[in-house]
Protein backbone atom coordinates (compact mmCIF):
# COMPACT_ATOMS: atom_id res chain seq x y z
CA UNK A 1 0.00 0.00 0.00
CA UNK A 2 1.25 3.53 -1.24
CA UNK A 3 1.66 6.44 1.41
CA UNK A 4 -0.77 8.05 -0.04
CA UNK A 5 -3.30 5.40 -0.15
CA UNK A 6 -2.32 4.73 4.00
CA UNK A 7 -2.87 8.47 4.96
CA UNK A 8 -6.33 7.99 3.14
CA UNK A 9 -7.50 4.57 4.61
CA UNK A 10 -6.43 6.17 8.03
CA UNK A 11 -8.61 9.78 7.45
CA UNK A 12 -11.86 7.46 6.58
CA UNK A 13 -11.39 5.80 10.33
CA UNK A 14 -14.09 7.71 12.52
CA UNK A 15 -12.75 9.18 15.31
CA UNK A 16 -14.01 6.95 18.10
CA UNK A 17 -15.92 9.35 20.76
CA UNK A 18 -13.81 9.28 23.84
CA UNK A 19 -10.96 10.84 21.17
CA UNK A 20 -13.31 13.25 19.92
CA UNK A 21 -14.68 14.23 23.39
CA UNK A 22 -11.24 14.60 24.53
CA UNK A 23 -10.12 16.34 22.11
CA UNK A 24 -12.44 19.31 22.84
CA UNK A 25 -12.05 18.80 26.40
CA UNK A 26 -8.12 19.61 26.01
CA UNK A 27 -8.49 22.43 23.80
CA UNK A 28 -7.73 24.98 26.32
CA UNK A 29 -4.48 23.85 26.06
CA UNK A 30 -3.16 24.69 22.21
CA UNK A 31 -5.18 27.69 22.34
CA UNK A 32 -3.12 28.38 25.49
CA UNK A 33 -0.18 27.50 23.55
CA UNK A 34 -1.12 29.51 20.52
CA UNK A 35 -0.98 32.66 22.48
CA UNK A 36 1.96 31.78 24.10
CA UNK A 37 3.76 31.81 20.82
CA UNK A 38 1.73 34.95 19.35
CA UNK A 39 2.70 36.74 22.93
CA UNK A 40 6.29 35.95 22.42
CA UNK A 41 6.74 37.16 18.90
CA UNK A 42 7.95 33.42 17.48
CA UNK A 43 6.69 33.79 14.03
CA UNK A 44 8.37 36.83 13.58
CA UNK A 45 11.68 35.27 14.77
CA UNK A 46 11.24 32.81 12.77
CA UNK A 47 10.47 34.69 9.70
CA UNK A 48 14.39 34.29 8.41
CA UNK A 49 15.57 31.42 9.70
CA UNK A 50 15.34 28.45 11.53
CA UNK A 51 16.35 28.71 15.14
CA UNK A 52 16.49 26.16 17.62
CA UNK A 53 15.04 26.58 20.81
CA UNK A 54 17.94 27.94 22.50
CA UNK A 55 17.94 30.61 20.68
CA UNK A 56 14.47 31.79 20.73
CA UNK A 57 14.40 30.96 24.48
CA UNK A 58 17.13 33.43 24.52
CA UNK A 59 15.93 35.64 22.85
CA UNK A 60 12.33 36.08 23.96
CA UNK A 61 13.56 35.90 27.86
CA UNK A 62 12.24 32.19 28.46
CA UNK A 63 12.72 28.90 29.95
CA UNK A 64 14.14 26.58 27.40
CA UNK A 65 13.00 23.31 28.16
CA UNK A 66 9.15 25.07 29.01
CA UNK A 67 9.19 26.61 25.58
CA UNK A 68 10.28 23.88 24.03
CA UNK A 69 7.45 21.95 24.93
CA UNK A 70 5.23 24.14 23.97
CA UNK A 71 6.18 24.33 21.01
CA UNK A 72 6.66 21.05 20.38
CA UNK A 73 3.16 20.18 21.06
CA UNK A 74 2.25 22.84 18.40
CA UNK A 75 4.44 21.21 15.70
CA UNK A 76 2.31 18.38 16.91
CA UNK A 77 -0.82 20.68 15.27
CA UNK A 78 0.81 21.99 12.28
CA UNK A 79 1.43 25.11 13.75
CA UNK A 80 5.59 25.70 13.47
CA UNK A 81 7.82 22.36 12.37
CA UNK A 82 10.83 20.79 14.43
CA UNK A 83 13.21 19.96 11.55
CA UNK A 84 15.51 16.76 11.73
CA UNK A 85 18.42 18.94 13.07
CA UNK A 86 16.47 20.40 16.17
CA UNK A 87 15.41 23.77 14.76
CA UNK A 88 11.79 25.06 14.61
CA UNK A 89 10.50 27.23 11.25
CA UNK A 90 7.54 28.35 10.23
CA UNK A 91 4.47 26.78 8.28
CA UNK A 92 2.31 28.01 6.34
CA UNK A 93 -0.09 27.98 9.66
CA UNK A 94 2.51 29.68 11.68
CA UNK A 95 2.89 32.18 9.13
CA UNK A 96 -0.33 33.68 10.15
CA UNK A 97 1.26 34.35 13.55
CA UNK A 98 3.52 37.11 12.25
CA UNK A 99 3.05 40.30 12.68
CA UNK A 100 3.09 41.68 9.19
CA UNK A 101 1.66 38.88 7.39
CA UNK A 102 -0.96 40.02 5.25
CA UNK A 103 -3.86 37.82 6.97
CA UNK A 104 -1.58 38.10 10.56
CA UNK A 105 -3.86 36.61 13.17
CA UNK A 106 -1.17 37.40 16.18
CA UNK A 107 -3.78 40.18 17.60
CA UNK A 108 -6.88 38.01 17.57
CA UNK A 109 -4.16 35.04 18.68
CA UNK A 110 -3.03 37.28 22.21
CA UNK A 111 -6.32 38.57 22.35
CA UNK A 112 -8.35 35.23 22.70
CA UNK A 113 -5.60 34.30 25.43
CA UNK A 114 -4.86 37.05 27.39
CA UNK A 115 -6.03 36.27 31.39
CA UNK A 116 -8.30 39.56 31.57
CA UNK A 117 -10.10 37.78 29.01
CA UNK A 118 -9.71 33.69 29.52
CA UNK A 119 -10.35 34.49 32.68
CA UNK A 120 -14.31 35.04 31.77
CA UNK A 121 -14.58 31.65 29.85
CA UNK A 122 -14.05 29.96 33.72
CA UNK A 123 -16.95 31.26 34.59
CA UNK A 124 -19.50 30.51 32.23
CA UNK A 125 -21.73 28.32 33.85
CA UNK A 126 -22.54 31.59 36.08
CA UNK A 127 -24.00 32.85 33.02
CA UNK A 128 -25.76 29.72 31.41
CA UNK A 129 -27.25 29.15 35.40
CA UNK A 130 -28.25 32.81 35.59
CA UNK A 131 -28.63 34.27 32.35
CA UNK A 132 -26.24 36.73 33.16
CA UNK A 133 -23.18 38.11 31.78
CA UNK A 134 -19.84 36.30 33.15
CA UNK A 135 -17.91 39.35 32.89
CA UNK A 136 -19.41 41.00 34.84
CA UNK A 137 -19.44 39.50 37.35
CA UNK A 138 -15.13 38.77 36.82
CA UNK A 139 -14.36 42.21 36.01
CA UNK A 140 -17.00 44.21 37.72
CA UNK A 141 -18.56 46.40 35.37
CA UNK A 142 -19.41 45.40 31.47
CA UNK A 143 -17.52 44.92 29.22
CA UNK A 144 -17.23 48.19 27.07
CA UNK A 145 -17.16 50.39 30.35
CA UNK A 146 -14.11 48.27 31.30
CA UNK A 147 -12.64 48.94 28.14
CA UNK A 148 -12.79 52.53 28.63
CA UNK A 149 -11.00 52.19 32.08
CA UNK A 150 -8.26 50.06 31.06
CA UNK A 151 -6.85 51.61 27.55
CA UNK A 152 -4.08 49.11 27.22
CA UNK A 153 -6.81 46.14 27.13
CA UNK A 154 -8.59 48.24 24.66
CA UNK A 155 -6.32 48.71 21.80
CA UNK A 156 -5.57 44.74 22.43
CA UNK A 157 -9.16 44.19 21.77
CA UNK A 158 -9.68 46.67 18.75
CA UNK A 159 -5.85 45.26 17.34
CA UNK A 160 -8.01 42.05 17.23
CA UNK A 161 -10.77 43.36 15.71
CA UNK A 162 -9.11 44.72 13.10
CA UNK A 163 -7.33 41.80 12.26
CA UNK A 164 -10.33 40.18 11.85
CA UNK A 165 -12.57 42.86 9.89
CA UNK A 166 -8.57 42.10 7.56
CA UNK A 167 -9.54 38.53 6.70
CA UNK A 168 -13.21 39.16 6.02
CA UNK A 169 -13.29 42.78 4.04
CA UNK A 170 -12.71 41.19 0.40
CA UNK A 171 -15.38 38.55 1.02
CA UNK A 172 -17.85 41.10 2.11
CA UNK A 173 -17.42 43.44 -0.26
CA UNK A 174 -17.33 41.32 -3.17
CA UNK A 175 -20.66 40.15 -1.90
CA UNK A 176 -22.78 43.44 -2.14
CA UNK A 177 -23.59 45.54 -5.28
CA UNK A 178 -24.77 49.49 -3.67
CA UNK A 179 -26.65 50.10 -6.93
CA UNK A 180 -28.72 53.31 -6.28
CA UNK A 181 -26.90 54.04 -3.25
CA UNK A 182 -25.48 57.81 -3.05
CA UNK A 183 -23.88 57.94 0.82
CA UNK A 184 -23.38 54.90 2.87
CA UNK A 185 -23.38 55.64 6.60
CA UNK A 186 -21.18 52.94 8.89
CA UNK A 187 -22.28 52.77 12.34
CA UNK A 188 -20.07 52.34 14.96
CA UNK A 189 -17.31 51.78 12.14
CA UNK A 190 -14.35 52.42 13.85
CA UNK A 191 -11.38 53.75 11.74
CA UNK A 192 -13.65 52.92 8.35
CA UNK A 193 -12.00 50.08 7.28
CA UNK A 194 -14.85 48.49 6.25
CA UNK A 195 -16.19 51.58 4.74
CA UNK A 196 -12.78 52.31 3.20
CA UNK A 197 -13.28 49.12 0.98
CA UNK A 198 -16.34 49.58 -0.27
CA UNK A 199 -16.00 53.06 -1.18
CA UNK A 200 -12.40 51.25 -2.87
CA UNK A 201 -15.01 49.21 -4.88
CA UNK A 202 -17.41 51.65 -5.98
CA UNK A 203 -15.95 55.01 -6.61
CA UNK A 204 -19.29 57.17 -7.26
CA UNK A 205 -20.13 55.87 -3.42
CA UNK A 206 -19.67 58.42 -0.75
CA UNK A 207 -18.92 57.81 3.13
CA UNK A 208 -20.34 58.46 6.66
CA UNK A 209 -18.62 57.11 9.11
CA UNK A 210 -19.92 57.45 13.06
CA UNK A 211 -18.36 56.03 16.13
CA UNK A 212 -17.12 57.75 19.72
CA UNK A 213 -14.84 61.17 19.43
CA UNK A 214 -12.29 58.98 20.76
CA UNK A 215 -12.70 56.03 18.27
CA UNK A 216 -13.07 59.14 15.53
CA UNK A 217 -9.93 60.70 15.90
CA UNK A 218 -8.20 57.45 14.57
CA UNK A 219 -10.29 57.58 11.44
CA UNK A 220 -8.39 59.99 9.13
CA UNK A 221 -4.92 57.99 8.92
CA UNK A 222 -6.13 55.14 7.46
CA UNK A 223 -8.92 56.61 4.95
CA UNK A 224 -5.63 58.88 4.11
CA UNK A 225 -3.74 55.80 3.37
CA UNK A 226 -6.96 53.91 1.74
CA UNK A 227 -7.21 57.03 -0.54
CA UNK A 228 -11.32 57.77 0.24
CA UNK A 229 -10.75 60.47 3.18
CA UNK A 230 -12.12 63.34 0.75
CA UNK A 231 -15.08 61.12 0.10
CA UNK A 232 -16.07 60.14 4.16
CA UNK A 233 -17.69 62.32 6.30
CA UNK A 234 -16.74 62.23 9.78
CA UNK A 235 -19.71 62.09 12.85
CA UNK A 236 -19.40 61.64 16.65
CA UNK A 237 -21.64 60.13 19.08
CA UNK A 238 -23.61 57.79 21.11
CA UNK A 239 -26.17 55.02 18.83
CA UNK A 240 -27.60 54.36 21.60
CA UNK A 241 -28.90 58.37 21.78
CA UNK A 242 -29.06 59.06 17.88
CA UNK A 243 -27.29 58.68 14.67
CA UNK A 244 -26.96 60.60 11.88
CA UNK A 245 -29.04 61.58 9.15
CA UNK A 246 -28.29 62.23 5.73
CA UNK A 247 -27.10 58.59 3.91
CA UNK A 248 -29.48 56.16 2.35
CA UNK A 249 -27.83 53.40 2.95
CA UNK A 250 -26.99 52.63 6.83
CA UNK A 251 -24.39 49.54 7.60
CA UNK A 252 -23.16 47.63 11.02
CA UNK A 253 -20.87 45.26 11.39
CA UNK A 254 -20.10 43.14 14.40
CA UNK A 255 -22.15 45.36 16.24
CA UNK A 256 -26.30 44.03 16.97
CA UNK A 257 -24.46 40.79 17.97
CA UNK A 258 -22.98 42.39 21.17
CA UNK A 259 -26.14 43.58 22.50
CA UNK A 260 -29.50 42.31 24.38
CA UNK A 261 -32.39 42.73 22.00
CA UNK A 262 -33.78 45.54 24.21
CA UNK A 263 -30.38 47.09 23.61
CA UNK A 264 -29.91 46.53 19.86
CA UNK A 265 -33.21 47.79 19.34
CA UNK A 266 -32.32 50.99 20.90
CA UNK A 267 -29.51 51.06 18.21
CA UNK A 268 -32.17 49.81 14.79
CA UNK A 269 -34.80 52.31 15.77
CA UNK A 270 -32.30 54.83 15.77
CA UNK A 271 -31.49 54.28 12.38
CA UNK A 272 -35.08 53.42 11.06
CA UNK A 273 -35.76 57.72 12.53
CA UNK A 274 -33.21 58.46 10.16
CA UNK A 275 -33.09 56.59 7.51
CA UNK A 276 -35.24 57.54 3.92
CA UNK A 277 -38.46 55.94 3.02
CA UNK A 278 -36.36 54.08 0.27
CA UNK A 279 -33.11 53.32 2.42
CA UNK A 280 -32.19 50.36 3.49
CA UNK A 281 -30.41 48.31 6.52
CA UNK A 282 -27.00 46.30 6.35
CA UNK A 283 -26.14 43.96 9.24
CA UNK A 284 -22.36 42.41 8.91
CA UNK A 285 -22.78 39.73 10.85
CA UNK A 286 -22.90 35.94 11.17
CA UNK A 287 -25.60 34.23 11.08
CA UNK A 288 -26.55 31.02 12.83
CA UNK A 289 -27.47 28.14 10.24
CA UNK A 290 -29.99 25.88 11.78
CA UNK A 291 -29.63 22.42 12.93
CA UNK A 292 -26.19 20.73 13.40
CA UNK A 293 -24.24 21.79 10.82
CA UNK A 294 -20.80 23.21 11.98
CA UNK A 295 -20.55 27.13 11.95
CA UNK A 296 -18.22 29.20 13.42
CA UNK A 297 -21.21 31.32 14.55
CA UNK A 298 -22.13 28.51 17.09
CA UNK A 299 -19.07 28.54 19.00
CA UNK A 300 -18.42 32.60 18.79
CA UNK A 301 -21.91 32.88 20.39
CA UNK A 302 -20.00 31.67 23.40
CA UNK A 303 -18.04 34.87 23.45
CA UNK A 304 -21.54 36.79 23.09
CA UNK A 305 -22.90 34.95 26.44
CA UNK A 306 -19.77 36.01 28.57
CA UNK A 307 -18.70 39.14 27.33
CA UNK A 308 -21.17 41.31 26.20
CA UNK A 309 -24.01 39.95 26.80
CA UNK A 310 -25.40 39.84 23.19
CA UNK A 311 -26.04 36.77 20.90
CA UNK A 312 -25.09 35.20 17.69
CA UNK A 313 -28.57 35.29 15.74
CA UNK A 314 -30.83 32.96 13.58
CA UNK A 315 -32.51 33.84 10.24
CA UNK A 316 -35.67 34.12 12.30
CA UNK A 317 -33.96 35.83 15.33
CA UNK A 318 -33.09 38.57 12.89
CA UNK A 319 -36.54 39.14 10.93
CA UNK A 320 -38.16 38.83 14.49
CA UNK A 321 -35.73 41.71 15.83
CA UNK A 322 -35.39 44.13 12.65
CA UNK A 323 -39.87 44.06 12.81
CA UNK A 324 -39.97 44.81 16.16
CA UNK A 325 -37.60 47.90 14.51
CA UNK A 326 -40.04 49.06 11.64
CA UNK A 327 -37.64 46.71 9.58
CA UNK A 328 -38.64 43.65 6.46
CA UNK A 329 -36.12 41.28 6.68
CA UNK A 330 -35.33 41.14 2.50
CA UNK A 331 -32.68 38.43 2.21
CA UNK A 332 -29.31 37.11 3.72
CA UNK A 333 -26.26 37.05 1.52
CA UNK A 334 -23.59 35.03 2.22
CA UNK A 335 -20.09 35.59 1.72
CA UNK A 336 -16.92 33.49 1.29
CA UNK A 337 -16.69 33.98 5.19
CA UNK A 338 -18.52 33.15 8.02
CA UNK A 339 -19.86 36.40 7.78
CA UNK A 340 -23.16 37.20 6.23
CA UNK A 341 -25.23 40.40 5.11
CA UNK A 342 -28.85 41.13 6.70
CA UNK A 343 -29.98 43.23 4.42
CA UNK A 344 -33.73 45.12 5.49
CA UNK A 345 -35.98 47.79 4.65
CA UNK A 346 -38.25 50.24 6.19
CA UNK A 347 -42.24 48.72 6.89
Amino acid sequence: MTTQSSAAAEAAIPVPPEAQLMQIVAGCFPSQAVYVAAKLGIADLLKSEPLTVAELARETGTHERALYRVLRCLASLGVFRETETGEFELTPTAELLASDHPGSMRDAAVFMGEPWHWSVYSDMLYSVTTGKVAWERVHGKEVFPYFQEHPEEYEVFNRAMTSFSTNTLPAIVEAYEFTGVKKLADIAGGHGMLLGGFLKANPDLKGLLFDLPQVIEGAPALLEKEGVADRVELKTGDFFESVPAGADAYMMKFIIHDWDDERALKILRNIHRVLPADGRLLLVEMVVPMGNEPHFSKIQDLEMLVSPGGAERTPDEYRDLLAKAGFALRRIIPTKSPLSIVEAFKN
